[in-house]
């Protein structure tokens, strides 16, 4: 299986890109796991709706450009669907199960993600309510996506 990771924004903390790593290096094992950034639109201080709608459009289109159609896509929001780490796992092994070989992950920048990306998106995810910086992000989502493997190949890892 192969996983993007598509992300708006880079790491710039060594902290966060050390924890990517060690992750990346661990789903190495059970995927084919690209991280793709992108780099995000500046924002004006104060932006108009206007001006953030804009901006979320001109990173929509960045996005657009690395999701084919016949991938999978999860667009991970805050009115996203959350689910437990078993049931997460699940749903990524019936994704395989259903001949689906290109999962997409999409992380937006700090404006979030623009309607257009949530249309497209089959499942729209979300790992809380709470409002996590979009860098720290990309580390919560690699380590369940571990767990899930680690569950779906029935190791131990998962509590």
């Amino acid at each position: 299986m192969k996983i993007n990771i598509i992300c708006v924004g880079k790491l710039k903390e060594k902290y966060l890109k050390d924890a990517c790593d060690e992750y990346s290096k661990r789903l190495g094992r059970f995927c084919n796991l690209n991280i793709i950034e992108l780099p995000d639109e500046k924002i004006p201080d104060n932006p108009s709706v206007a001006e953030e709608e804009q901006i979320l459009r001109m990173e929509a289109e960045k996005i657009k450009k690395h999701i084919a159609d016949s991938d999978y896509v999860f667009a991970l929001c805050v009115e996203g669907r959350q689910l437990p780490s078993e049931k997460f796992a699940q749903k990524l092994s019936d994704i395989m199960l259903s001949g689906k070989s290109t999962v997409d992950f999409v992380i937006g920048g700090s404006l979030g993600l623009d309607a257009s990306i949530k249309k497209r998106a089959d499942n729209k995810l979300s790992f809380s309510e709470m409002t996590f910086p979009h860098q720290l992000m990309r580390v919560i989502l690699l380590e369940q996506t571990y767990r899930c493997f680690k569950i779906n190949a029935n190791e131990k890892y998962h509590k």
